[in-house]
């Protein structure tokens, strides 16, 4: 166990010392791994909003009805349910359904929303099941045409436009990823590299003595993941720092916006989960650096 912790020590050390020696190159380094990692940060956050955004709309083969403000659904559930497309149907008063969304959307004052609103500005609305994908363009126009029917929406042209763009901007996201990634690795290698260089004369000494390669290299190795470390922290901090700032700035905006953002915030586990993601890219982006700057000197 001593032994352990001596070298575990000495590991400690020489890993601080590289650093030291290393100067401003190291900020070279930790800087491009910032900006990779804080865009990359910004951009899965994104893609998860988007996604719940998306998710909020339901399946494809669910049609929403609503009815006119004065129609109770009861009066037409025996018109619909005989629909010769309707798999299953399930009917949401106006009541339900606005207690419903602003419970999800962590407003904890329900009387003080509707009462800003001078009242309830939902109606009844009946969830409506096709059969199939196929037929609910012509399920839509039939209930359209039922009496007491105000609107029907299902996903239509639109949501699938945000799809399709959610599709560009991750390929987007990837290629400006993996441009990013090869720019910081080449960076972390470089600057590694030249601490490596600078102590050669001492690698040539631990290796006249018996050194293993492992013993003398380990120390670049821990530097180039420490880079990835403190740009994984740096970029997350920027990120929180900006989330901070922008709820804010919503603050004092009309309780539409309000209801909106909050419904767009990311889940405990995202939460989480980021600075997790974010930790070991940076510490993957490190190694992989250290690494290559290790194997090249080691050839020469």
């Amino acid at each position: 166990m001593f032994k352990f912790l001596t070298k575990f020590d000495y590991l400690l050390k020489e890993t601080f010392l590289g650093l030291l020696r290393g100067g401003w190159m190291n900020w070279a380094a930790i800087s491009t791994v910032t900006v990779l990692l804080f865009l990359f940060g910004l951009s899965l956050q994104t893609s998860w909003q988007v996604e719940k955004f998306l998710n909020q709309f339901g399946n494809q083969l669910e049609i929403s009805v609503y009815l006119q403000p004065d129609t109770p659904a009861s009066t037409i559930q025996t018109d619909v349910i005989k629909l010769r497309d309707v798999a299953a149907m399930e009917t949401i008063s106006k009541e339900q359904a606005w207690t419903q969304l602003v419970q999800e959307l962590g407003i904890s004052n329900i009387d003080g929303v509707t009462q800003q609103l001078g009242d309830n500005p939902l109606v009844d609305e009946i969830k409506v099941k096709a059969r199939n994908s196929q037929v609910v363009p012509d399920l839509a126009t039939e209930l359209a045409k039922l009496r007491g029917v105000e609107s029907v929406h299902y996903i239509d042209e639109a949501v699938k436009r945000i799809t399709q763009l959610h599709q560009g901007l991750n390929w987007i996201t990837v290629t400006i990823t993996i441009i990013l990634t090869l720019t910081a690795i080449a960076v972390t290698t470089t600057t590694i590299g030249l601490i490596v260089m600078a102590r050669r004369r001492e690698i040539e000494i631990m290796q006249l003595v018996g050194a293993t390669s492992a013993w003398i290299y380990l120390p670049f190795i821990l530097q180039g993941i420490t880079f990835g470390l403190v740009g994984g922290a740096i970029a997350w901090s920027f990120i929180s720092i900006m989330e901070q700032f922008i709820n804010r700035l919503l603050t004092n905006q009309p309780d539409f916006i309000q209801l909106i953002t909050n419904g767009l915030q990311l889940t405990t586990a995202q939460i989480v989960l980021l600075p997790l993601i974010l930790l070991s890219f940076g510490a993957v982006v490190g190694l992989m650096g250290s690494l290559f700057a290790v194997r090249q000197f080691a050839k020469n």
